[in-house]
Formats: C-alpha cells, sequence, structure tokens
C-alpha cells in the first residue's frame, strides 16, 4: 500500500505542477557567453542531458540572475524521472533562494514523508513535518490565477496535514495531534477521493485512535477501521477485519451490530453526531461471564488469558493461574528484546501497538549470538506452526496498572523457553490456535 499512495502523490503533484514555469518571470540575462549556456541547457530534450547540462549551469555561473528558475526547472526535471533524491536536492537549493516556492516545498514533504514512513527516522519526520507546517502557511503568487492556486492547495494541503500528523504519531508518539491533523486532511477530501488518496490515512487515523492511554477513543477507532475495511484491497481487508472486530469486542463486548457499523461507515468518512455504540459490561463484569461460561479454561485464547489476568477480580485471575501455572503454551508475538538467556515478546494488541513486552520468557538453553542477532532483528515475530515458534512453561505474572499511555495489563513470566525453528519442527505438530478476540 506504501507504493500505491505514493505512487498516487507522485502523480497528483506532478498534474499539479504540470509547469516549470508556473511561477516563471520575465528575466533578462545580459552575459551573452551565460546567455549562450542557459539556452543551450534549457533547450535540452532528453531528461538526462537537461539536468545534466542544468547543474553544469549552476556550477559555473553560481549567482545567475535565472539561479531560481534554473533550479525550478531542474526540480521539476528530477521530479518527472522520479529521481527522489535529486528532487530533493535540487528543491532544497531552491528554496535556499526562492523560501516560498510551492512546487519544491511539496516535493519535499512528499519525499522525506515517505522516508519517515519507511525509516521511522526522527530527524526525517520533524523535517517533514516543518516543511509541511511551511506549506500549510503558503499564499498565492500573483502570477498565479485564483482557480489554478485552489487546484494546488486542494492537491497539497491534505498531504501536508498528513505529514504532520505522521511526525506527531511516530516521532513524538502524540496521537492527540495525530488525530486532530489527520482529521484535518480527510475534511479536505471528497468523497471519493478519502476512498483512495485518504485511505491510508484513514487506517493510520483508526489506528491513532486505538492507541492505549488518555488518546484512546475506541468508538471513533471502531468506526475509522470500519471505514478503512469497506473500501481496503481483499488483503487488507482480511488483514484488518480481526483488528476492527477486536476493538469493536473490546468496546461493546461481542460483535452483535458490528455489521451495521459497516454500513453505516461505508457511507460518510466521518461518525454523524448521533453515532453511539452500546458499551459493554465493566472488564470484571466481562471477564467474571467469561470465566462462568467457558467449561475448559484451557481452550481460551491467550489475549483472553492475559485480559484475565489484568482485568479480572483477584477470584477470576486466580483461578485462571491455577490452571495454567507450570503448564506449558506457545507464545505468538512480536519480538521486543532478546539476550542470550531471555526473550520479551508482545502479545496482545495493546502490547504490540506500545511495543511493551506482555510475556517474559526465560530461556532453558542459552541462545548463541547469531541466533541473538536473528530474534532482535526489527519486526521479528514468533508464530504458531509453520513458523518459528517460541514457547514456555507458565511460571509467574503481575498485574500492571494502566498510565497515560498504556492499558492496564499482565506481564506473564514463562520458565524453561525453547524457540524452535520452522525447520526443525516436526510436520505432524500442530498447536492450539490463538487468535484476537
Amino acid at each position: 500500500m506504501k507504493k500505491v499512495v505514493l505512487a498516487s502523490a507522485i502523480a497528483l503533484a506532478g498534474a499539479t505542477f504540470a509547469s516549470a514555469a508556473l511561477f516563471a518571470q520575465d528575466i533578462t540575462i545580459k552575459d551573452p557567453a551565460e546567455f549562450a549556456a542557459y539556452q543551450s541547457a534549457s533547450s535540452q530534450s532528453d531528461p538526462k542531458a537537461k539536468a545534466a547540462a542544468e547543474e553544469s549551469f549552476l556550477k559555473t555561473y553560481p549567482q545567475s540572475i535565472v539561479k531560481a528558475g534554473v533550479l525550478g526547472d531542474l526540480v521539476e526535471t528530477y521530479w518527472s524521472q522520479q529521481d527522489f533524491d535529486n528532487t530533493l536536492s535540487a528543491s532544497s537549493r531552491l528554496l535556499q533562494v526562492d523560501p516560498n516556492n510551492a512546487p519544491a516545498t511539496l516535493y519535499s514533504v512528499i519525499i522525506k514523508k515517505s522516508q519517515c514512513e519507511k525509516s521511522s527516522e526522527a530527524q526525517t519526520c520533524d523535517d517533514a513535518a516543518l516543511l509541511a507546517q511551511k506549506g500549510l502557511t503558503l499564499t498565492k503568487p500573483a502570477a498565479v490565477a485564483d482557480d489554478r492556486w485552489t487546484q494546488i492547495t486542494h492537491a497539497a494541503l491534505p498531504i501536508y496535514h498528513s505529514a504532520i500528523a505522521l511526525d506527531a504519531a511516530v516521532s513524538k508518539k502524540d496521537y492527540k495531534t495525530a488525530q486532530a491533523e489527520y482529521t484535518n486532511e480527510l475534511k479536505l477530501y471528497t468523497d471519493q477521493e478519502s476512498q483512495t488518496a485518504g485511505l491510508k490515512d484513514t487506517l493510520l487515523l483508526a489506528q491513532a485512535y486505538g492507541q492505549p492511554g488518555t488518546a484512546q477513543d475506541l468508538v471513533k477507532a471502531v468506526w475509522f477501521y470500519a471505514r478503512f475495511v469497506a473500501f481496503a484491497p481483499a488483503q487488507y481487508k482480511t488483514q484488518f477485519e480481526p483488528t476492527l472486530e477486536y476493538y469493536y469486542k473490546k468496546y461493546h463486548g461481542g460483535i452483535d451490530g458490528l455489521d451495521s457499523v459497516k454500513q453505516q461507515a461505508a457511507t460518510a468518512v466521518f461518525p454523524p453526531a448521533t453515532f453511539s455504540i452500546v458499551p459493554a459490561k465493566s472488564p470484571a463484569e466481562q471477564i467474571h461471564d467469561l470465566i462462568t461460561q467457558t467449561p475448559d479454561l484451557n481452550t481460551l485464547a491467550l489475549d483472553d488469558k492475559e485480559t484475565i489476568l489484568a482485568l479480572g477480580n483477584t477470584d477470576d485471575a486466580n483461578k485462571l493461574w491455577a490452571i495454567l501455572k507450570d503448564k506449558q503454551t506457545v507464545v505468538p508475538g512480536v519480538v521486543i528484546a532478546v539476550t542470550a538467556n531471555q526473550v520479551k515478546v508482545a502479545v496482545s494488541q495493546d502490547a504490540r501497538a506500545t511495543k511493551v513486552a506482555d510475556f517474559i520468557v526465560n530461556l532453558k538453553t542459552p541462545l548463541s549470538d547469531a541466533d541473538v542477532a536473528t530474534y532482535s532483528a526489527a519486526g521479528f515475530e514468533f508464530k504458531t506452526s509453520p513458523n518459528t515458534e517460541l514457547a514456555g512453561t507458565y511460571d509467574s505474572f503481575a498485574k500492571v496498572p494502566a498510565t497515560d499511555t498504556t492499558s492496564a495489563a499482565a506481564q506473564i513470566i514463562l520458565r524453561d523457553g525453547q524457540i524452535v525453528p520452522a525447520e526443525k519442527k516436526a510436520p505432524a505438530h500442530k498447536p492450539s490456535p490463538v487468535h484476537r478476540h
């Protein structure tokens, strides 16, 4: 999806600034040699030859009166070839001599925002947001017609709000700002645009509302997940339907009524003022019902077991723990940290969102340095068969209170942990399924 979104942004920006002469002015070059060099460079028909000639011109005449115009043409040439590194370089140079240049600002934001998405590097994300903030303040140049400027801002402003929101969420973990900026972005789209150009950020808005802590709003998270699922390609529907159900059940207690929410979300970008979801019983009440209605607590999903230990009353939590203690379990989750003797993983949806380990597995046999490096790789995830599995024996647990950025949880300690690589597992082995609730 990232490649599709970037391609859409490229096409949109290319259409917006189709002419390098958008902000051109009549300027006379007095030096004949400089004029000849300028004419030669600007008349090149091959984009690569043109870029090379214009770079040569700028090197030879660094203070030329047409420097801004040549840089603007150079930016457009690099952009048309999707040469993003050189587009960024030329844009940076252009903004030094023309700080309010709209194409250079927009292209820089698009490129740096894409880099932020790939690397999550704070400085890159901050750079994209600062340029976007500047882009929001740009005013119409006198040479540009009002309807042309309206077209330009319609394309650019949503991208600026998106970049600011991404920086807030990724670099600063400021989810309230992210929610506000993604909302500002989606308000600028037509309904059709919200289903295409705005679809990815609809998902990111849902994720921002689902973040544990004071910024969490599960009703809005459900709405925007439902909106995303309504228009997402098939593979993303499959991926995020369980997440939608998870948050709906977390708030409502079951999936009854979810189809109605999906139908409503497919018809509007934002929930109407009258939209609501009936809240479930209190967590402790839900957990007590789950305990009393489940004949065999061993059959509960791993998420459900953790929820009972975290939020259940003392009697219910102890009843479950008496069954789990000293039993083995497979632990599918995203790796948070690895040492030779211990693996920390995030298993529940909340733990994954906040990148906090809710399961700590103390290993029976120390890992080699090579294995530590392998399992420490960013985003490494232990899964159930036929993938690499992490397993251990329930040893102890502790309740972890809620904070401004995390929900109440349980931290579960396992002993005698083992990692079984996929290639070493017996073909017939099939562990009990673990699902999200």
